[in-house]
């Protein structure tokens, strides 16, 4: 299992630092896998993140400016090996996408961390870019202990 796609709703702040936060740190790892995010919505197509969320993950060494939103689409399914979702209303919206018959894992993100049962909130809401990017990193950290996820 080596391609994984992280979904939020917009796709400028959750999970292109997810995106970003996994690559590098699968990169260090050693780990070979193709890295990619995506929106539920279509709201931001075509963006780059958010700005707040580009400042605070540059602070950590992750540069997300090359990144550009895009909507999460049914071929998604056949294109990546997991999916992650952000939060439980990402993860219903992809479920409620998914072609019969396909098997593709739809995880929610904190389920490798210690809480498996929490949302990762929406710092665009929040305002709490660094209390996401710590989430992300720890799940992304678990996620990477695991690897490859089941």
């Amino acid at each position: 299992m080596n391609r994984v796609l992280f979904v939020c709703l917009g796709n400028i702040c959750r999970s292109p630092a997810a995106e970003g936060v996994f690559r590098a740190m699968a990169a260090q790892a050693g780990v070979d896998c193709t890295v990619d995010s995506a929106g539920t919505s279509n709201w931001h197509l075509g963006n780059p993140p958010y700005g707040p969320m580009i400042d605070n993950s540059n602070v950590r060494g992750v540069d997300l400016t090359a990144l550009r939103a895009r909507q999460f689409q049914t071929a998604d399914f056949a294109a990546f090996d997991l999916i992650i979702a952000m939060d439980r209303a990402n993860q219903i919206d992809i479920e409620a996408m998914r072609p019969q018959g396909n098997g593709t894992p739809v995880r929610l993100f904190l389920s490798f961390a210690q809480d498996s049962t929490a949302d990762v909130p929406d710092p665009y809401y929040t305002r709490d870019f660094d209390g996401v990017l710590d989430l992300i990193e720890q799940a992304s950290r678990d996620l990477l202990a695991r690897w490859p996820p089941k």
